[in-house]
């Protein structure tokens, strides 16, 4: 893929002043610059479901169960 950037003859001295403090051509000092600085994208880890995550427990408890433990547990208040 090719890029295309315009600048100003000022800005093209001191990007090949920069360069050529490194040993570089131009292309080369904004290819490294840009390999620096752009970290590359990792692929998303697909989602993991919840599904069975608590199934060690064993099944939930039903209606009457929970209504049964609330009034033991307040039958005091």
């Amino acid at each position: 893929m090719n890029l295309t950037i315009e600048f100003s003859s000022e800005q093209v001295a001191a990007l090949k002043a920069k360069a050529s403090a490194e040993g570089l051509t131009v292309e080369d000092w904004l290819r490294k610059l840009a390999e620096h600085e752009v970290e590359p994208v990792a692929p998303e880890k697909p989602f993991t479901s919840g599904y069975g995550l608590l199934a060690k427990y064993g099944p939930a408890p039903s209606a009457e169960e929970i209504d049964e433990n609330r009034r033991e547990m307040f039958r005091g208040f």
